[in-house]
């Protein structure tokens, strides 16, 4: 049951009512506040911006050995590009950063990196993001690890010339006895070893070995949050942390004021 005189209530909601107009005179009176409370932000939002590493994409190429396209393999890749990105995710990307950081003395690399293949390409993909400073040691990852690639391929390479080249002189000793048979067939097998021969040399004049055609490249623009977006975001919560300042001194305010009535 309230038992407040009804011009004591009255007061009361009259008090808890507060006018646009009330608002306006609060912000205008505690202009200082908010002014003080913009500045501090926004200036140390400025700061950290100026103090803030860019950080850039680094990015490196490798092209995959290649061999004349059959109806099973229409892209000609030696290796599908999927493979190698697999074999460098589980089997290059952990020994070469052990190797490295053992080398450097370092607990840990200051950036990550992600590889991929590029579709409908030969290309397979080495991306990091890391700062100006990190560059060189972004370039000796990605330079052993396209060292790994490269010397996994050169041995698919090589292996597969290796047996074509045997192929080939079998097929030209094969022709050769062709040449010099008196047999009745000696002309259908002479065709048939040379058609062969021909599509083998064919084969081994498309051979092409691997290659890493950039290493570390880096980005023309930085990467990540840019400064404008930061400064934006900054001025944003500066104005609206202003406000909140400004109610709230103004409530510190009205507290005091209130005890000193008490105390009077």
């Amino acid at each position: 049951m309230n038992n407040a005189p009804d011009g004591q209530a009255s007061r009361y909601a009259s008090d808890d009512e507060i006018s646009l107009v009330d608002l306006a005179k609060i912000l205008i009176k505690r202009w200082k506040v908010m002014a003080a409370t913009f500045f501090v932000i926004v200036m140390g939002a400025l700061v950290y911006v100026l103090m803030m590493e860019r950080s850039f994409e680094y990015v490196s190429l490798y092209q995959v050995a290649e061999q004349a396209p059959t109806e099973n393999r229409e892209n000609g890749a030696l290796e599908p590009p999927v493979t190698v990105v697999a074999k460098a995710n589980n089997l290059y990307l952990g020994a070469v950063t052990r190797k490295l950081l053992d080398d450097e003395g370092l607990a840990s690399l200051p950036f990550t990196t992600a590889v991929s293949n590029l579709e409908d390409t030969l290309l397979v993909k080495l991306t990091s993001q890391a700062t100006e400073a990190s560059a060189p040691l972004v370039e000796s990852f990605h330079s052993r690890v396209l060292a790994r690639i490269e010397q996994d391929q050169q041995a698919f390479f090589e292996r597969l010339r290796d047996s074509m080249q045997r192929q080939l002189e079998s097929a030209e000793r094969s022709l050769e006895l062709a040449k010099e048979s008196t047999s009745p067939s000696a002309a259908e097998l002479i065709a048939s070893y040379s058609g062969r021969v021909a599509n083998i040399q064919d084969s081994l004049e498309q051979l092409q070995e691997g290659q890493a055609i950039q290493t570390a490249v880096q980005g023309l623009k930085p990467s990540g949050t840019s400064r404008s977006l930061v400064m934006a975001l900054a001025i944003v919560l500066a104005g609206m942390l202003a406000l909140m300042m400004a109610f709230f001194a103004q409530f510190a305010a009205a507290v005091r004021e209130s005890f000193s009535e008490e105390d009077a």
